[in-house]
């Protein structure tokens, strides 16, 4: 039962209200001043569930009082209620964190309508969007079952990241969770069937599919119109960002940025940086990068970093579509690089602008490596939660809001997203193939999973082929693999973590949003 504290000196002439609010099933203390109100809560705090204010007391004041409850209680919404109306009681109680405001006489459904908005408000938003996700069930398998476009993954992807969002602290989520499993095995089967002539088809203008962007067409498609329309761009790349981590930040941005388009696009795979990001950066395969810039392929078993030519990639770009813009490049690893940039920022007039953001991937890697990162980010939900208070808290928040004041217009993307892993397959390779645990490449991969995509002609993918003999292997949906030996130890140890390099909705159907600064 909610319990309700009712503080006002004409306590005795509320009696009405009281029965009222008893008849509709609340419990009200009463108090018919501040002494008695704080006393009350101090014996009662943790099942009072809203405050009733009057702000016009003899002795201790209304505001006085409030004072005090948010010291003993400050979490406790208060509604404040009086019948004066001048500015400056109302701006006092509102800078004392008052829940809501009325003005006397009020009325039995106000006093009703105050308690939903502030008590079960979120009782009542979550019970909408658990009816209204019922109705929408049936037809988001259907759209499932039916899928046979990158259109029609794409909505998928958007709607199943909306009921995530809006269902995460609901007893429903194991049913979106199942869904989404649902929709990542059909999406594993899908682009099995057509991952080869997809890439076969871009390598023919009249048969690409202009509609379905890929990692070599993101600068292509979304910076260089841009730069053509005499914009200063900041392209801001965050390593291992996700549809719905987008949308989780998204309320942030749009304090100093309007969306210009949000569109989605489609990693090309393995989802993993040195393939995915460095085509963005090239605007190539990763086979044509090592066959056209050989010295800026960096080979699965070198020990040298996979991206540490993404300046030089972008070079090749401009200079193979004859652009002659000057660029700036940043890569951010901590937080005081970051600071760097904001201060480099102010004095920029170079029309593109490339920062590259690992937080997210860091994050990713020290919650498979740290006990208490995965007791933090132990589901999607709190995964969102850990990115969301990174990105207000962070460096990151402080160089895209400068950004806007800047002038820039903002292209935020990724080169792949993550999944999290929960089955391990055992995979048998010999002691050169790659560590990677959502894909391998290497000679003699040997894996009995029906729901692993192997690829045996690398070249016909875009792929480079280490040796003659070498195929890729792909987990699709919440697949992981594991080696024979020592298989249960790490089967338990990356279960549940978030990784990269495969197939599934999460890595591959990923965010490119173009936001311009509000007041352009």
């Amino acid at each position: 039962m909610n319990r309700i504290l009712w503080v006002d000196d004409e306590i005795d002439l509320l009696r009405p209200y009281i029965i009222y609010l008893k008849d509709k099933g609340y419990e009200v203390l009463t108090a018919s001043n501040g002494e008695d109100a704080l006393d009350t809560l101090r014996h009662h705090s943790a099942e009072i569930s809203i405050v009733f204010l009057d702000e016009n007391m003899p002795g201790m004041t209304g505001l006085e009082t409030l004072q005090e409850i948010k010291r003993i209680h400050p979490e406790v919404p208060v509604v404040m209620i009086t019948k004066s109306e001048e500015e400056h009681l109302m701006e006092q109680a509102i800078g004392e964190k008052i829940a809501d405001y009325l003005i006397k006489p009020v009325n039995p459904n106000q006093i009703l309508l105050c308690l939903k908005r502030h008590i079960h408000q979120q009782e009542i938003v979550t019970e909408k969007a658990q009816q209204n996700y019922r109705q929408e069930w049936g037809d988001i398998s259907y759209m499932i079952d039916t899928a046979t476009t990158i259109e029609e993954w794409q909505a998928i992807e958007r709607t199943l990241s909306r009921w995530d969002l809006e269902l995460e602290n609901s007893p429903m989520r194991s049913l979106i969770e199942d869904q989404r499993t649902q929709a990542n095995t059909a999406f594993g089967k899908w682009v099995a069937k057509n991952y080869e002539s997809i890439v076969e088809s871009r390598k023919t203008t009249s048969l690409k599919d202009e509609s379905m962007i890929m990692s070599p067409d993101v600068m292509k498609h979304a910076v260089f119109p841009l730069l053509d329309q005499g914009e200063k761009v900041l392209l801001c790349v965050i390593d291992n960002f996700r549809y719905d981590q987008w949308k989780t930040i998204q309320p942030l941005l749009s304090d100093f940025y309007t969306i210009r388009t949000e569109e989605q696009y489609t990693s090309i795979l393995p989802t993993a940086t040195q393939y995915a990001r460095n085509a963005i950066f090239s605007g190539l395969m990763p086979l044509q990068i090592q066959e056209m810039y050989p010295e800026y392929w960096v080979e699965e078993g070198d020990e040298e970093s996979k991206n540490q030519h993404e300046r030089e990639l972008v070079q090749t770009l401009l200079d193979r579509y004859r652009r002659r813009e000057t660029f700036n490049y940043w890569k951010v690893n901590e937080s005081d690089f970051c600071e760097r940039v904001i201060h480099q920022l102010k004095g920029v007039q170079t029309p593109l602008n490339i920062v590259v953001l690992n937080f997210i991937d860091m994050l990713s890697h020290s919650r498979t490596e740290s006990k208490m990162m995965r007791e933090l980010a132990n589901d999607e939900a709190a995964y969102r939660s850990l990115t969301l208070s990174w990105f207000r808290h962070s460096p990151t928040y402080e160089l895209l809001r400068r950004a806007a004041e800047l002038g820039f217009t903002l292209v935020l993307t990724t080169d792949h997203g993550t999944t999290r892993v929960k089955n391990a397959v055992q995979i048998i390779a010999d002691k050169n193939t790659n560590t990677n645990i959502r894909y391998k490449v290497g000679k003699a991969l040997n894996c009995s999973s029906k729901n692993v995509f192997t690829i045996e002609q690398p070249k016909r993918v875009g792929l480079p082929c280490p040796n003659v003999s070498s195929s890729y292997a792909f987990c699709t949906g919440s697949d992981f693999f594991a080696y024979p030996n020592q298989f249960n130890y790490y089967a338990q140890y990356y279960r549940n973590t978030f990784q990269h390099g495969g197939i599934s909705l999460e890595e591959m159907i990923i965010p490119l949003v173009t936001l311009a600064p509000k007041g352009r």
